[in-house]
C-alpha cells in the first residue's frame, strides 16, 4: 500500500511561532498511531522566524526537540546588511531566500498547514498551497482571510443574523491623525460603546496587542498600542459573560462538536492567561443547559458557513447568563492544535480521537480539492 505523503508545515514568522512547533508535534505523533501509521508519512517542512523554508532532518529537528532553530548571523543574499543579534544555531541552515521552496515540497500529496497567526492563517499561505495545486487541511483564501481579519468577520455575521456585541471598526490613520481628530474619534467610542471595552488589532491572533480599557487615557493608549500591530483596529463592548467554545469538522456538511467552557481568575483572556499552563481551565462539556448547547452548535455551524470555512474551526460564544443570551465572539480557522489544546479536546468528548481527527483532515482536504476540479451535479 502506498503511503500518502503528508506535507507538515509549521513555524512561521508570527509571535505564535512556538505555539505552532507544539501543535505539529501532536499533530506528527497523531500520524504515528496505529491506525495511521500505514496511510501516512509525514514530510516536515519549518518555515524560520525570517520566513526561509526548511525540511528533512533541519525541520524533524525542530519537531522532536520542540525548539526554534535561531537565526543566522551571517547575512543573506537578498539583506546582506542584514545581521541578526539573537543567540545563534549550532546548526547552519541552508542559505535559501524566502521566495525558494526546498526541493521536497514536489513530493508532497496533501498539505497540512499548522502555521497560527499572520502569513499563516489569514490566506496568504493558502494562496501559495492554492497555486501549488496540492490539496490542503482547512480553509481556502477567503475563509482564512475572513476567519483572521475580525472586522470582516463580524461584517459577515451581521449578514447572516448572527447575535454580537457592540463593536465600531477604526483605521490606524484615524489614530494617529491631527489633533482634531483623535480626540472626536475617542469621544465616539465613548458614546457608542462606554467602558469598560476592549481595544483589538483585527488581523493578530492568540489575544496579541489586546487591552481592556476602563478611561478616556486608557483608551488614547490602547487604540495608539493596536495601530502599532494593524492598521485596521476593533474596537468592542465588554459585555459579563462565559465563555464556550464550540469546534467544527467538515466542509460543505460539517458536524459540531460538545461545548466547553474556558474559565480563568485573570481579568481576561489575554495572551498569558492563554499560554501559560494553569492560568486557565477547559471544562468539557460545559454545564450549560442543553438548550444553550444547541443553540451554540448551531451557531457554530451558521458561523462556518458565513465565511466560507472549510476542514475545521473552532467558534467563540459569550453565554449572557443573567438574560440566557447567546452571542458569538470569533472564529479561529485554525485553532491551537496540541493535545491539550480546546480544539481536539472537544472532540476527543464527541467521541473522534485526535489520530483519527487528523486523518478526517486530510481526507476532508481530498474531498474539497476533488470537489473543485470535478463538481458534481445532481440530477433534476
Amino acid at each position: 500500500m502506498t503511503k500518502l505523503r503528508v506535507g507538515l508545515l509549521f513555524g512561521g514568522c508570527s509571535g505564535e511561532h512556538e505555539v505552532s512547533i507544539n501543535s505539529a508535534r501532536a499533530i506528527a505523533k497523531a500520524f504515528q498511531a496505529e491506525q495511521n501509521a500505514n496511510k501516512y508519512e509525514i514530510l516536515p517542512f519549518y518555515v524560520q522566524k525570517d520566513g526561509r523554508w526548511l525540511a528533512g532532518n533541519l525541520s524533524q529537528q525542530v519537531l522532536e526537540s520542540g525548539q526554534p532553530l535561531q537565526l543566522l548571523s551571517t547575512p543573506t543574499p537578498e539583506h546582506p546588511d542584514h545581521q541578526e543579534n539573537s543567540q545563534l544555531s549550532t546548526t547552519n541552515t541552508p542559505n535559501l531566500s524566502r521566495w525558494q521552496s526546498p526541493s521536497q515540497v514536489a513530493e508532497v500529496d496533501v498539505w497540512f498547514p499548522i502555521i497560527h497567526g499572520p502569513n499563516g492563517e489569514d490566506g496568504t499561505v493558502q494562496g501559495l498551497l492554492t497555486l501549488m495545486q496540492v490539496p490542503f487541511v482547512g480553509s481556502g483564501v477567503l475563509g482564512s482571510a475572513m476567519g483572521m481579519d475580525k472586522i470582516a468577520m463580524k461584517m459577515a455575521f451581521a449578514q447572516a443574523g448572527l447575535p454580537q456585541v457592540k463593536y465600531m471598526a477604526v483605521n490606524r490613520s484615524q489614530i494617529w491623525s491631527n489633533p482634531c481628530v483623535f480626540p472626536k474619534l475617542c469621544t465616539q467610542i465613548e458614546e457608542n460603546l462606554g467602558y469598560p471595552c476592549f481595544v483589538k488589532p483585527a488581523n493578530l491572533g492568540s489575544s496579541v496587542g489586546i487591552t481592556k480599557v476602563r478611561s478616556r487615557r486608557e483608551l488614547e493608549i490602547a487604540l495608539d498600542n493596536a495601530a502599532s500591530y494593524d492598521r485596521r483596529i476593533i474596537v468592542e463592548a465588554a459585555v459579563v459573560a462565559r465563555e464556550l467554545e464550540c469546534a467544527v469538522l467538515g466542509n460543505d456538511q460539517p458536524q459540531a462538536s460538545v461545548v466547553g467552557e474556558i474559565t480563568y481568575n485573570s481579568d481576561f483572556y489575554d495572551y498569558e492567561t492563554k499560554y501559560t499552563q494553569g492560568k486557565a481551565n477547559l471544562v468539557i462539556p460545559a454545564a450549560v443547559p442543553e438548550t444553550v448547547s444547541r443553540k451554540i452548535q448551531e451557531m457554530a455551524l451558521q458561523a462556518f458557513a458565513a465565511i466560507d470555512a472549510a476542514g475545521l474551526a473552532r467558534v467563540d460564544f459569550f453565554y449572557v447568563e443573567a438574560t440566557g443570551e447567546v452571542l458569538v465572539n470569533e472564529i479561529n480557522t485554525l485553532p491551537g492544535f496540541t493535545a491539550t489544546s480546546m480544539y481536539p479536546l472537544l472532540w476527543a468528548s464527541s467521541g473522534v480521537s485526535f489520530p483519527e481527527l487528523v486523518d478526517r483532515l486530510v481526507q476532508l482536504a481530498l474531498e474539497r480539492k476533488s470537489a473543485s476540479q470535478f463538481p458534481q451535479r445532481q440530477s433534476k
